[in-house]
């Protein structure tokens, strides 16, 4: 038992000492300060272009949610694409013959490395979305105005579930390619086609690309927690099936 629970241990501290949470950590502080500053200011800046151009642009001044819109914007981009290389880096177990072969010999069920691995990646980007998002309020309070705060709670559950469900994604990319470049790609691939089919108004409800506005759909008014129940469900049955594929298909590949 002791064996067992120290193997999640491990993998944290894996994450820790190479330095790849505080990657994650930086990424996501750093449009976590940037949105709100670019909110709180894009009237001016915008201002001051139309002016050099000998024209006049009025924009409104931004509004308390404006600044999680700008977070959020950056983050479902470049933040999702960090999440998913450092996830592939540690569930793409067979980019690494030595490793693999390791793995197989002593833990023969994939489950056994598979699940700690999934376990503290889906931690670490938890931790960096959270500072992240303290970040983005903290400086959309002090530059824009208040915002409600059950509803940006709501909406950071809303993004651990998607968080969770993206980094089984990446476990299950793990499944279908070997090197980490091929793994990352096909994780985004697949996060970005969600997201498109997302688009469908009879379907995109149902999906988990629908989360990713929770936060600042919530913080506007524009929603409620209860809007965002179903694509909630079924991102963690999704996260389920995604780790029983990547299980699966680790378990039939050959070195």
């Amino acid at each position: 038992m002791s064996a067992s629970l120290s193997v999640p241990r491990l993998e944290w501290l894996r994450l820790w000492r190479t330095g790849r949470l505080l990657v994650l950590v930086l990424v996501f502080t750093f449009f976590g300060l940037l949105g709100p500053l670019t909110a709180a200011y894009l009237p001016e800046i915008i201002g001051l272009a139309s002016q050099s151009e000998g024209i006049t642009v009025e924009v409104p001044d931004p509004a308390p949610a404006d600044g999680i819109v700008q977070y959020l914007g950056n983050i479902t981009q470049i933040g999702l694409i960090a999440v998913a290389a450092v996830a592939a880096l540690a569930l793409a177990v067979d980019a690494r013959p030595g490793l693999a072969a390791f793995y197989r010999t002593r833990q023969p069920h994939p489950l056994s490395w598979i699940l700690p691995r999934w376990a503290a990646t889906s931690l670490a980007a938890v931790v960096a979305w959270t500072i992240g998002l303290v970040a983005a309020v903290y400086e959309t309070v002090l530059l824009i105005g208040p915002l409600p705060v059950g509803e940006l709670v709501a909406g950071w559950a809303f993004w651990v579930a998607y968080l969770v469900f993206a980094v089984a994604v990446v476990a299950l990319a793990a499944g279908l390619a070997r090197s980490t470049v091929a793994v990352t790609v096909v994780a985004v691939v697949i996060i970005i086609g969600i997201a498109i089919i997302g688009v469908i108004p009879q379907i995109g409800d149902w999906l988990p690309s629908h989360l990713v506005g929770a936060p600042a759909a919530l913080a506007s008014g524009g929603a409620e927690p209860g809007d965002y129940v179903r694509a909630t469900v079924v991102s963690l049955a999704a996260t389920v099936a995604c780790l029983a594929g990547a299980v699966a298909l680790v378990r039939r590949r050959e070195l």
